[in-house]
């Protein structure tokens, strides 16, 4: 069981017995009352979306999970495939279930894997990652004001606006939660 008040984005709760991952929470104190959680989930097993208002006091129940750290290997047509870097268990994760993810997996990271009842049912993505800038177009300096960007694609396929002094070949930070650029990386 775990309180209202500390439920957070990713935490893992059960409805009506199925698994869902909170995607979204806001906190509400209203003038008079008890303050509560406004929760929107996402369901596992039929991606359906759910809105709570839980007051932050009241229990609700968490589905009991497991984080694996697992590299990720390749995908092929059907599945992304994962290693555990302790066990060195394999794990095939249907694509078609996280098809939101396949710009920010790249050969050889690691990503914490969340397993319910021997199921993957969530990737967990660092909240920044290094790309390599795959296709850029080039600018020349004072073709427009100052802040301009233009569009890049990295080597998975992400679309990010960069400033224009950004160039192919490049590695740059880019933010996963607002796939935005944060910064040009220098190794």
């Amino acid at each position: 069981m775990i309180r209202g008040g500390d439920i957070v984005k990713g935490t893992c709760l059960l409805q009506k017995g199925q698994p869902y991952i909170v995607v979204d929470r806001e906190f509400h104190t209203p003038g008079k009352g008890t303050a509560v959680a406004r929760i929107k989930m996402k369901s596992i097993k039929d991606g359906a979306v759910l809105t709570l208002t839980i007051p932050t006091q009241q229990e609700v129940e968490d589905a009991q999970v497991s984080l694996h750290t697992c590299q990720y290997q390749y995908s092929d047509l059907e599945n992304y495939h994962f290693m555990d870097n302790e066990s060195f268990e394999q794990y095939e994760v249907p694509i078609a279930d996280h098809e939101d993810k396949k710009f920010y997996l790249k050969d050889g990271l690691a990503y914490d894997l969340t397993v319910w009842e021997d199921r993957v049912i969530d990737i967990k993505i660092p909240y920044k990652v290094v790309f390599i800038v795959a296709e850029s177009e080039n600018y020349v300096k004072g073709d427009t004001v100052s802040g301009a960007t233009k569009p890049i694609t990295t080597e998975t396929g992400l679309v990010v606006r960069v400033p224009l002094f950004i160039k192919q070949g490049e590695k740059i930070l880019v933010n996963t939660e607002t796939n935005e650029y944060v910064e040009r990386v220098n190794n």
